[in-house]
């Protein structure tokens, strides 16, 4: 495993257009869990250790902005990645971008909306508007470390490992069923004034920070 670990570190891998396909498949779906248990285990102490809660929108435990700002930090910093400080600099930098002008964008055009708001959390010095907060940004750009030193290597050497169609079905579908259920609670269900997933999640007893 180092030895494959050097060899990323030095670009010594070519990858196939399907590998590089199936690998940000992988990420997409890990970024967002990993995310979503960030979350649930943060609001589970910002509410005094009382309740957890359901988080993002979906009915699986999964947050679109944290695969997002995934690609954001290795589109930014892979070819920085033998600085690991500057890797967490960078990521900090361009997940708080995001997730301002992402907050920013939201309030505004619906309405005064907010997914979230750091005015009203615990440990938000360095609070801008609500939207962003040093807690966060500095969250943002450590989890960088794990990412581009961890997750994004596993990936690779799954993709080494097994079999190609084998790797992409896994990848390909676990990315697809993450996508329906996004759409169906962002959008199809909004349309067609059907259940979300907060609203089966109410009805079960499970507390659900709406949005």
């Amino acid at each position: 495993m180092k030895i494959f670990f050097n060899k990323y570190m030095n670009d010594e891998f070519k990858l196939e257009k399907w590998q590089i396909i199936g690998i940000f498949c992988l990420i997409f779906v890990i970024s967002g869990v990993f995310g979503w248990i960030y979350e649930f285990i943060f609001y589970y102490f910002n509410g005094g250790m009382k309740d957890f809660y359901w988080q993002g929108g979906n009915f699986l435990p999964w947050i679109n902005i944290y695969a997002i700002g995934s690609f954001l930090i290795i589109f930014t910093t892979y070819k920085f990645k033998k600085r690991p400080i500057l890797v967490v600099i960078i990521s900090a930098l361009v997940t708080g971008i995001l997730e301002y002008i992402s907050g920013f964008i939201i309030y505004h055009l619906f309405d005064g909306l907010r997914l979230w708001d750091y005015n009203t959390e615990i440990l938000n010095f360095g609070n801008i508007d609500g939207f962003i907060c040093l807690r966060s940004v500095a969250f943002f750009g450590m989890s960088a470390l794990l990412l581009m030193y961890g997750i994004v290597p596993f990936c690779i050497w799954m993709s080494k490992i097994i079999n190609k169609k084998i790797f992409l079905i896994i990848c390909i579908s676990a990315a697809s069923i993450i996508m329906v259920d996004e759409l169906y609670n962002l959008i199809i269900a909004r349309v067609l004034n059907t259940p979300r997933a907060y609203d089966i999640y109410h009805k079960l007893g499970i507390k659900y920070l709406e949005f």
